[in-house]
């Protein structure tokens, strides 16, 4: 019999962030969260995502053993961009049994019911800001920097209670190398044309720095707002991300275009720390920094996870100038990059699909959103 029960105390909470470990325990292609950080994750004191949605959490028992969990919440910031009555459910993690699944799944759904929402729609873990997507194909590796990764079995878990495809996101893998020469020469004649110019970070000057954050969230928000599943961040949850991501950024990666003075794209490529998380298994202490520091330049992947144009500036090539930068950089690089990941491009942007693709990109993941009527 399955037993599906509410988190309601920390202990229950500590009981959810572990499952994982044990379910993937035997599996070499998980790469285990640091525990200390899911604890902040799921905290309201810490978490500006609970200053405007809700999120609760269950844990699936059979014979007294936790054999899956799920979270269900809410996403106000989603319902007041796209007019909808959509909830979602996330963090689902579950043994290869469909009573489970199923349990599981109707208790997020219930609860999603009674916040009056019509439609489930998942994994996101919370938001599509978030890590989200359920991975379909390709389960041979490791998931690269926030990204998600789960067993082949989930498909038909997901499947067989009702869930169906609603968006697919894809994931390229590319050689770090110079860009192709063609492409490298179209790079060239169109910032000859001089209608923008693109320049990386400040690597020391702080406040400069914080004034470029700035202005990344205002493009990522007007770049962004008219793809399927948008979700705007709050400027705390933006402060947050930043937050997280600031000591890991290498800002020759990160380009801003520039026209007449004006920011008007927005090009992030990140390392893929995964490499270093997966060494540290969860912990940072007692040994994990040592692992972090040991292994930190020896990270072999980079993942392109932001790349965007104002609408009115797009169709001048900055897009093509944003990608030839970006492997000119990682190809003569002190740190031996040696492949790239786009991530995830939605598999309706048809313009950023065929950039990809000239860059001799290929498709090597999927990942699927999927939607349920409750």
């Amino acid at each position: 019999m399955i037993k599906v029960i509410e988190v309601k105390t920390k202990k229950d909470l500590l009981k959810f962030i572990k499952f994982p470990f044990k379910l993937y325990k035997k599996d070499t292609n998980w790469v285990a969260p640091l525990i200390s950080e899911k604890k902040k994750f799921f905290d309201p004191k810490f978490n500006p995502y609970f200053e405007h949605s809700e999120a609760t959490f269950f844990l699936a028992y059979q014979d007294n053993k936790i054999v899956g969990r799920i979270s269900a919440q809410t996403n106000e910031m989603h319902n007041k961009t796209h007019a909808d009555k959509v909830g979602f459910f996330g963090f689902f993690e579950s043994i290869n049994d469909q009573e489970v699944a199923d349990a599981l799944f109707e208790a997020a759904g219930k609860w999603l019911a009674e916040k009056q929402k019509d439609i489930m729609r998942g994994p996101a873990n919370f938001s599509v800001n978030d890590e989200c997507g359920l991975l379909v194909d390709a389960f041979n590796s490791s998931p690269v920097l926030l990204m998600t990764y789960n067993p082949k079995y989930y498909i038909n878990l997901y499947e067989n209670y009702g869930l169906i495809k609603a968006m697919d996101l894809l994931a390229y893998y590319v050689l770090v190398k110079q860009p192709p020469e063609r492409l490298a020469r179209l790079a060239r004649k169109i910032e000859n044309r001089g209608n923008f110019t693109i320049r990386s970070l400040p690597s020391k000057n702080k406040k400069k720095l914080r004034t470029d954050i700035e202005t990344i969230y205002r493009i990522y928000e007007e770049a962004w707002e008219k793809n399927w599943g948008y979700v705007p961040m709050t400027e705390k949850e933006f402060d947050q991300l930043v937050d997280k991501l600031l000591p890991i950024v290498r800002p020759e990666f990160i380009y801003i275009a520039e026209v007449d003075g004006k920011a008007v794209g927005l090009s992030v490529t990140l390392p893929d720390y995964n490499f270093v998380l997966k060494k540290m298994k969860g912990r940072m202490l007692p040994f994990g920094w040592l692992k972090f520091l040991l292994n930190v330049n020896k990270i072999p992947t980079l993942r392109v996870t932001i790349m965007g144009v104002l609408d009115e500036y797009k169709g001048r090539g900055i897009d093509v100038v944003f990608y030839c930068k970006s492997f000119e950089t990682a190809a003569n690089h002190k740190v031996p990059y040696k492949h790239a990941e786009f991530s995830w491009i939605l598999e309706a942007n048809t313009m950023m699909n065929r950039i990809a693709k000239t860059l001799t990109a290929e498709v090597y993941k999927t990942y699927r959103m999927y939607d349920k009527p409750i």
